[in-house]
């Protein structure tokens, strides 16, 4: 359900956008809406799994993220899609750690690697899967459909959770939930994203800008001074001794970061810049399934024998280079320019994933794998959310003086400059009226097109950088 929820809604972003009305920063805010409160309450959800039980959290976070979903659908405006993006985080904090941490419970260290793997290969297609089936949706239904498909998903799951799976919990019961360490993280990681998507409308200079991210990094220190102090952290800091644990999370941080990234802004030149239909770019994402669920157990399997390093190296080596591959081929038109990358990315992330999520489990006692699954999967969400509030403020700056330097070469007239202009602040193509000159309307596709290509191609640079940076500190900290 969580899998096939993020991937599909990336395909739904421009329709939605236009459909809605709205800017680009909204979209961010449907993005990150959902990814702030499930990063901020993800420990809450392992620990809390692990304290009354990991499948009963498991199925109060399944039921509030298919409630959640269905009001998604329902949404009227902008806002109350967003409200019901952060719901659905809510609910997913919930199921995503403790899901995982009952697979832990059941399997010994030495079975856990395959066991993870094929946990990441059933993720893998049913992340690949979503985009698919949602972009038909969208382009037959409405983008409103596919988060109906969530509600569907959770009957056979509730049902599979009653009936075959069994409870767990932390056998040394903790005495409370860290709520104020909750509540601290919580505030801060979204003031520091409201900051930085304000920035792209009020400027970097703006007293509410600065005033924000400042807020946000103090209640950030107020977090780890909770932490430090806490009978029962969410954080156990002491986690952070292990140079194991801070690796692999250091690079989670680094590649799920530019994974999002990527996600978030290649929908937009597919479908947008390069004409195709929202089926047809969730279909780029098949070869990315197929390949990450066929080859995630055997992935499991490579580091139960060979140990954990020289994936962590490998793997993310060679999803930087799909994402430089990418950027390369960003202004192609070709279909096949983008499905490429998209196998040798595949191929990167699959000898990634299950060595990295089993080291994380590897690393603590038995009794913390719902706190360090939790861990793991908050570093990946927040480095998405911070990554998508970054480089959203930073695409439209960039787009704009792609703009500028394009109209500069092209001397377009003043209607053309008009469109042109009228397009800042989003990330929608401007369209020409049915009035327009063939000339005129030949002269804005390519002044927006080159614009747009100009634009996502930096970004892809920016998220392969990071990829490599991850690689650097897997080579540095992975025994």
């Amino acid at each position: 359900m969580a899998f096939v929820d993020e991937s599909v809604v990336n395909v739904a972003l421009p329709r939605m956008e236009a459909d809605l009305h709205t800017s680009l920063s909204a979209m961010q805010w449907v993005i990150n809406a959902y990814t702030l409160c499930m990063s901020a309450l993800l420990l809450i959800g392992g620990a809390a799994g692990d304290l009354f039980g990991r499948r009963r959290i498991f199925m109060i976070g399944v039921s509030v993220f298919a409630l959640a979903s269905i009001a998604c659908g329902l949404a009227p405006n902008p806002g109350a899609l967003i409200a019901a993006r952060a719901l659905q985080g809510v609910g997913a904090a919930f199921l995503i750690p403790c899901g995982l941490a009952l697979i832990s419970a059941v399997y010994g260290e030495k079975e856990r690697g395959a066991a993870i793997g094929v946990w990441s290969g059933a993720s893998a297609v049913a992340a690949g899967a979503g985009p698919i089936i949602g972009g038909w949706i969208v382009d037959h239904l409405s983008w409103r459909a596919i988060f109906l498909i969530n509600p569907v998903l959770s009957i056979p799951t509730l049902w599979i959770a009653v009936r075959y799976l069994a409870e767990s919990r932390e056998t040394e019961r903790r005495a409370s939930l860290d709520w104020p360490g909750a509540l601290s993280v919580f505030l801060g990681l979204g003031a520091i994203v409201y900051g930085l998507i304000a920035a792209a409308a009020r400027g970097w200079g703006d007293s509410t800008v600065s005033g924000t991210i400042v807020a946000g990094t103090a209640l950030l220190l107020v977090f780890l001074w909770i932490e430090k102090r806490s009978t029962a952290p969410m954080v156990p800091l002491g986690l952070f001794g292990s140079r194991q644990f801070s690796g692999v999370n250091i690079l989670t941080l680094f590649l799920y970061g530019a994974l999002a990234g990527t996600f978030f802004f290649v929908p937009f030149l597919i479908i947008q810049v390069h004409g195709y239909s929202a089926a047809a770019a969730g279909a780029i994402f098949v070869p990315f399934a197929v390949i990450l669920g066929a080859l995630s157990k055997w992935s499991g399997r490579l580091m139960d024998r060979f140990g954990a390093r020289r994936p962590l190296i490998i793997g993310p080596t060679i999803a930087g280079v799909a994402l430089l591959l990418l950027a390369i081929l960003s202004g192609d038109g070709r279909y096949f320019s983008f499905v490429l990358p998209m196998v040798v990315l595949a191929f990167g992330m699959a000898i990634t994933i299950a060595p990295l999520t089993t080291t994380v489990l590897n690393a603590v006692h038995q009794d913390q794998t719902g706190v360090a699954s939790g861990i793991n999967n908050a570093a990946a969400s927040v480095a998405g959310l911070l990554v998508i509030a970054v480089m959203g403020t930073v695409a439209l700056r960039v787009l704009d003086l792609e703009f500028d330097a394009q109209m500069r070469h092209a001397q377009p007239t003043a209607e053309v400059r008009h469109e042109v202009d009228a397009a800042r602040g989003g990330f929608i193509m401007p369209r020409a009226p049915a009035q327009w000159s063939e000339q005129e309307r030949v002269s804005l596709e390519q002044i927006s097109k080159a614009s747009f290509v100009g634009t996502i191609y930096l970004v892809l640079l920016v998220m392969a950088a990071l990829v490599f940076a991850g690689a650097s500190f897997a080579v540095l900290m992975i025994e």
